[in-house]
């Protein structure tokens, strides 16, 4: 059976190819059900080309947040069960195998649990980050308004990778944006993002610009050339790391930020739906658990009786 995996970059293809031999052989699996554990361990795969992950030194944390991916493209809590299952039956065999020396799916969550909301930066967790970056620097501007733009309008990485000139409506307050299956959606942006913007516009008229990328809005200051999501996604854990937050950190958590917040701070749950846009308010309602969280972690905090326990 011939599949994209057999021409990926992340996991090496005897590898794979031991893996079938493991559920067709040892498992007694069918010819369909073994089919169906391969397309799923395909969304992993092309999760660790996105985020430039090692299948070897992947952590829980990460194994958490691409369920969370799973959940923002509307694929259902079954579904996603599913696909869990088989990344735990991969991970089995390569501890099996002793190409891992620890298995890190033994404490994922399936869906039914609920516990892998995706992870959530508070805002001054996301003024740190922002500080810390090297405006001095025509990347550091360049970064800024990056990370100003995807918190602001709640944006895929890949939707911010292909965010053009011409989706730029600043003057009115808004952005135009072609997500999952080619749906258009309209996406206000705030003034502190229209600001970075316009700081990095001034920066990007020196940018030799390859012909064909003019009319994209974020460009490789040295290839002149659109990022790339492995780009933004490296860039966004160096400042990370650098800001001293020990949270595991993507693009795609200025997202789950962006929506938690506005509901928080009661934003219409409708309204934060068709400006993700997630076919299903199911998928948004995830966000009201992270709000229920932050409001039972307030109310442990600030109750008179928890605070005269801990006094």
């Amino acid at each position: 059976m011939k599949t994209k995996l057999d021409n990926n970059n992340v996991i090496p293809a005897s590898i794979l190819r031991r893996y079938g031999q493991y559920l067709r052989l040892e498992k007694a699996f069918s010819a369909n059900t073994l089919d169906a554990y391969l397309r799923d361990l395909q969304k992993l795969v092309d999760y660790y080309e996105r985020e430039g992950i090692d299948f070897r030194e992947v952590t829980l944390e990460q194994l958490d947040q691409f369920a969370a991916t799973l959940l923002d493209r509307s694929i259902s809590h079954k579904t996603i069960a599913r696909v869990l299952a088989g990344v735990r039956s991969f991970y089995h065999f390569l501890f099996l195998e002793k190409e891992i020396g620890q298995d890190p799916t033994e404490l994922l969550a399936s869906p039914s649990r609920g516990l892998y909301l995706p992870q959530v930066l508070s805002l001054d967790e996301i003024d740190q980050i922002e500080q810390s970056i090297d405006q001095s620097k025509d990347e550091g501007i360049r970064d800024h308004a990056i990370i100003e733009t995807l918190y602001s309008c709640g944006l895929r990485v890949s939707e911010l990778c292909n965010l053009r000139f011409s989706d730029l409506f600043l003057e009115e307050g808004y952005i135009h944006v072609k997500g999952k299956g080619q749906k258009d959606r309209l996406i206000p942006i705030s003034e502190s993002a229209i600001d970075e913007l316009r700081r990095w516009f001034v920066v990007r008229q020196r940018v030799n610009i390859k012909p064909g990328e003019e009319d994209y809005v974020f460009v490789s200051i040295l290839r002149g050339r659109h990022l790339s999501r492995i780009t933004v996604f490296h860039n966004i854990k160096q400042y990370a790391q650098a800001a001293g937050i020990g949270k595991e950190i993507s693009p795609h958590t200025f997202r789950h930020s962006f929506a938690t917040h506005l509901l928080e701070r009661g934003a219409n749950l409708r309204g934060v739906q068709a400006m993700l846009g997630h076919e299903s308010i199911s998928t948004t309602e995830i966000y009201l658990h992270l709000d229920r969280q932050h409001l039972k972690e307030e109310i442990l905090t600030c109750h008179p009786r928890n605070i005269k326990r801990k006094s």
